[in-house]
């Protein structure tokens, strides 16, 4: 099966309007990921987007909860002690701040091809894993 990862920033646009043209697009990739059962995320994702829908986009906590649970059937990745040294070792080597390392890890582990990311170099390979940024034209 063919494994997307998604990170934070794409389920906050799809849940704030203020940028419609981002709004739609990470609305359509959630929907597709959706539908054909190939979407991934963590526990990490999950956890930053309900701080951000709690304090900038002022969602409920009875909605986040609704938004958390439609995610239940996604593959979903929880970190454990060897992830966090993993992540370590990305970041070290890659470059990147920590939180994008452990993202970067956890669609390592669930197998993804793609992660899609606004916040990491698109088009950047680490292994199988394709780094993809949705609101660029050329990447769809």
């Amino acid at each position: 099966m063919n494994v997307e990862f998604i990170d934070t920033n794409i389920l906050i646009y799809a849940h704030d309007t203020a940028d419609k043209i981002k709004h739609a697009k990470a609305v359509e990739l959630i929907q597709r990921l959706e539908t054909s059962n190939s979407g991934a995320l963590s526990t990490q994702v999950l956890v930053e987007f309900v701080s951000v829908g709690s304090r900038k986009l002022k969602l409920s906590n009875r909605d986040l909860e609704e938004l958390v649970s439609d995610f239940s059937y996604w593959t979903i990745h929880r970190p454990v002690h060897a992830d966090i040294l993993h992540a370590l070792v990305l970041q070290r080597n890659s470059k990147i701040s920590w939180w994008d390392a452990l993202v970067l890890n956890s669609a390592i582990q669930v197998g993804a091809s793609i992660l899609w990311s606004e916040d990491l170099q698109s088009n950047r390979h680490v292994g199988k894993l394709q780094v993809k940024n949705p609101f660029l034209e050329e990447e769809h």
